[in-house]
Order: structure tokens, then sequence, then C-alpha cells
């Protein structure tokens, strides 16, 4: 039952990020209107972010690379952890956005890396999923 649990979340995963990484490309004006005004080169962002997330998912089809892909998914989930925060400190910004779904992306968030961290640790290294290990 773990294993199953453990590819359900993989294909979560690679759904999020794959089917992600390409609407940065076919729709980037939601990812132009997330970036918070600070940053610099937002459609350079938008593209260079997209290819990273096509990328990662793709290594995790390739089960010596899986954890590797982990690791950076959470890296790149941090790394746009900024535009969530501007979207959820800037409800005015996004009118077609509930202010309480801007919350829910938060909580999303974290949920998100949770997934990445158990779905691509190696069994003896899952101590989320395994404490005695």
């Amino acid at each position: 039952m773990k294993k199953i649990l453990k590819y359900i979340g993989l294909f979560i995963v690679f759904t999020w990020f794959m089917v992600g990484g390409i609407t940065h490309f076919t729709d980037p004006s939601f990812y132009l209107d997330i970036m918070p005004p600070y940053l610099p080169l937002h459609l350079e962002i938008v593209y260079f972010s997209g290819i990273l997330e096509i990328i990662f998912a793709g290594l995790l089809l390739v089960p010596s690379r899986r954890q590797l892909s982990g690791n950076l998914l959470i890296a790149l989930t941090l790394a746009v952890t900024p535009a969530n925060i501007y979207m959820w400190q800037n409800p005015g910004a996004f009118p077609d956005i509930e202010p309480f779904l801007l919350s829910v992306r938060l909580v999303v968030q974290v949920l998100l890396i949770l997934t990445i961290w158990i779905s691509t640790r190696r069994e003896r290294e899952n101590l989320i999923a395994d404490p005695n290990a």
C-alpha cells in the first residue's frame, strides 16, 4: 500500500510540474500577472522556470535521478514562493481570485513540498513515512 501511495504522489508531482511547465509557454500571461514587481526580467523568468519544471518533472521518470529531481523541484517550489506571497499580500491585484484561495495556495504549496519529498525519497531515507528507518 505504501508503494502505491508513493506512485500516486509521483503521478501528482509529475503532472503538476509537467502541465505547469507547459502552461508557462501556452499561457505566460497568468505567470506574468503574479510576478512581484520588484523582480526583473518577468518574461524571461516565466520561460526559464517553465523549462526547469519540464526538465525536473522529466527526471522523475528516471528512477536513479528521482531523488535529485525531488530536491530540485523543492528548491524550485521555494524559489517561486515570493509570487505566492505577493498574491496573498495583494489580493486587490487579483480580483478574479477569492482572497481565501490565495491563502489556500500557500497551504497547497506546503503540501506539494511534502508530497515531493515523500514520493522521491528512497525507502531507507524516507523518514517521514517511516520514522523507525
